[in-house]
């Protein structure tokens, strides 16, 4: 390398350091691409899963997955931009099933329409996180409960991992039950498991990706139902499909032309998106000791704003409701704590682009372990529950129960916060209650009223 070349080198790695502040973060540059990838290796799913699940609503599936890679980039740079905090965004899987499944195939709304309540439901966002509406409804969250929506979203995110890969499986009588866990699959998943918390009791550097890169390629050499678990490229690169079936094709004033029909669907929209988004960035934030001494995360109205502009953008660009990914907590725990964990991400998103058939190859069985570890990590929140004190352990409780149980994190806030509220009320203890927790167990009781 020449000598003006490595100045240039020394004097950009400088810069990115300075950016992001890195140094004073106690991390690295290093630790920062091998957070950002992890992230990006435990979310890779998104690209197969949305375009597949928007395709039912009519959608072109080829440029929904492009769709899907620039909007997850496009919100993982605005969150970097916006926060500096490592944490990813991506088309939010659950809001893509109410979108194709109730809006479109049950009530029968073109997919152009639907895209127009995303859009609408993202402004309403904005406005609420511009207001400063939405950083005061999370700071309303009683500790107990935000700790109760960490350990949730672990006992979730791990519970994803063990169904994705059968070891977890339904079962008539007692909903679900254990798979066979003498299948290839099942013992790969274990052996992940094993490594990664050895790797992570060792303190070694990468260990999630280390762990994932190892299992995807001991899946060559060990095969399942008569075929190899990782299976080779296809090739290397891929040209993307183009987004102009898509783009800007979403009916704009649909919702307000048939406003009797959108209206209840925006609303719950709302709802869905706005205590999903708050629950999740509470979880990692608190995960991640991005919060302050009292427990509020300091940058939470920007991190909203660009949850709602990336929610909007996604919606132009044509896809369904954009958000922050509890999947990011696998690049936290890998080291990121800077918002170059997120671009290194979105990068990724886009590299995939290119690169699908490399890429794509990762099976299941080598991101469930990461996925379980997540949850154990996360679980770690509960030492800091007063388990003396039953008004702040019964809702954090129900919180990080049904959170996995009802395959949702706006259910595990609103019940957990209504009960909160109830016991306090019934205790006389009112005055102890933030005014906002009042109104949005309000809002939630509204909510199952309407349901």
């Amino acid at each position: 390398m020449q000598p003006c070349h490595f100045v240039y080198l020394t004097l950009f790695v400088k810069w990115i350091d300075q950016l992001f502040n890195i140094s004073p973060q106690g991390s690295t540059i290093r630790t920062e691409i091998l957070a950002g990838i992890t992230t990006f290796a435990a979310m890779a799913y998104i690209l197969v899963v949305n375009p597949s699940v928007l395709s039912e609503a009519g959608m072109p599936r080829e440029a929904v997955i492009t769709v899907t890679a620039i909007a997850a980039a496009l919100g993982c740079f605005l969150m970097a931009w916006m926060t500096n905090y490592p944490i990813a965004l991506a088309p939010g899987m659950g809001t893509n099933s109410y979108f194709a499944y109730v809006i479109c195939l049950g009530m029968g709304v073109k997919w152009e329409a639907a895209l127009a309540m995303v859009f609408w439901n993202g402004l309403v966002f904005l406005i609420l996180s511009i207001t400063g509406l939405r950083k005061k409804i999370a700071e309303s969250l009683p500790n107990g409960l935000k700790v109760g929506i960490q350990v949730g979203i672990g006992f979730f995110i791990a519970f994803i991992g063990l169904k994705n890969v059968g070891i977890v499986v339904n079962h008539d009588a007692t909903l679900v039950t254990v798979g066979s866990l003498k299948s290839p699959s099942s013992i790969l998943v274990i052996v992940g498991i094993i490594l990664m918390t050895v790797l992570s009791i060792k303190k070694i550097p990468g260990a999630i990706l280390l762990s994932i890169l190892g299992i995807t390629a001991l899946g060559f050499f060990i095969t399942s139902g008569g075929s190899a678990i990782t299976s080779p490229p296809a090739g290397i690169i891929s040209l993307p499909a183009g987004i102009g079936e898509t783009f800007m094709k979403l009916d704009i004033w649909y919702p307000f032309i048939y406003w009797k029909a959108a209206l209840p669907v925006v609303l719950t929209l709302l709802i869905l998106d706005l205590f999903d988004s708050i629950g999740t960035l509470v979880g990692l934030s608190r995960r991640a000791k991005l919060v302050d001494e009292n427990g509020n995360m300091p940058n939470m109205g920007n991190a909203l704003t660009a949850d709602s502009i990336a929610t909007m953008g996604g919606a132009l660009l044509g896809t369904s409701t954009t958000t922050s990914y509890i999947e990011s907590a696998v690049g936290i725990e890998s080291g990121g704590k800077t918002g170059l964990t997120a671009v290194v991400c979105g990068i990724c998103f886009l590299l995939a682009l290119i690169f699908t058939p490399i890429l794509t190859i990762v099976p299941a069985v080598a991101t469930a372990p990461a996925l379980v570890m997540v949850g154990v990590f996360m679980a770690q929140g509960m030492k800091e529950l007063n388990f003396d004190d039953l008004v702040e352990v019964a809702p954090a409780f129900l919180t990080m129960l049904l959170i996995p149980l009802t395959f949702s994190i706006t259910e595990g806030i609103g019940i957990g916060l209504v009960v909160f509220v109830a016991v306090m009320i019934l205790l006389n203890r009112m005055k102890e209650v933030p005014v906002f927790s009042y109104m949005v167990a309000a809002l939630f009781l509204v909510y199952y009223g309407l349901k």
